[in-house]
């Protein structure tokens, strides 16, 4: 079953979300919810789902970044991007620590922020201290794409969006950062749109 996912606005996005006990994550109404967020994200399709986007302000979100979105791109990008195939994992009650604070700047999208997408600095490298869905304790040590995806859902789990923190003036249509951005190196666009490391 597909869940519907709230746009920005809706007021379950800007919530601080409130941890998951172990109990809770056992049940089986988590237990669906997590499928039926899995779902969700392939259906979208995205790489990312977090509990406040399909209105559930809980410390809970799915991550994938399939092999076959990896295709429409060249080995160059995939490199560029420090991006690979990551298979399907649950992030419960995250804790981020930043491990390296060099910044990885592209464009990015999000399913709740639909048909948009601008620059954002993220950090590099990061861990994750979590829970998965079996109540297993776990830590992630991602860099690169997979760095980016935790970074942007934890920051769901915490009421912000991209948005917060993208460079103002690169905000653009999807349709348009296809039409005349997309080949482009980063540093490229943003010397055309007049941006500095703040804007």
């Amino acid at each position: 079953m597909k869940l519907k996912i709230v746009q920005a606005g809706d007021p379950v996005l800007r919530e601080q979300s409130r941890p998951l006990t172990r109990k809770e994550i056992s049940s089986p109404s988590t237990q669906l919810l997590i499928e039926m967020m899995r779902t969700t994200m392939r259906e979208a399709p995205g790489v990312g789902l977090a509990a406040p986007q399909i209105g559930k302000s809980i410390q809970l979100a799915v991550i994938e970044d399939r092999a076959e979105y990896l295709n429409r791109l060249s080995a160059d990008a995939l490199a560029e991007y420090q991006r690979a195939a990551i298979p399907f994992h649950v992030i419960i009650n995250p804790k981020l620590t930043i491990l390296d604070k060099s910044p990885a700047t592209f464009f990015e999208g999000c399913l709740s922020v639909e048909g948009y997408q601008a620059i954002v600095d993220r950090a590099l490298k990061v861990r994750v201290e979590c829970l998965n869905e079996r109540c297993e304790e776990v830590t992630i040590n991602a860099h690169g794409w997979h760095a980016r995806i935790l970074q942007h859902e934890i920051d769901h789990l915490n009421g912000k969006l991209y948005i917060d923190r993208m460079k103002t003036r690169t905000l653009t249509t999807t349709e348009n950062m296809l039409r005349f951005w997309n080949r482009q190196t980063i540093q490229e666009v943003l010397a055309e749109l007049g941006c500095d490391q703040k804007s």
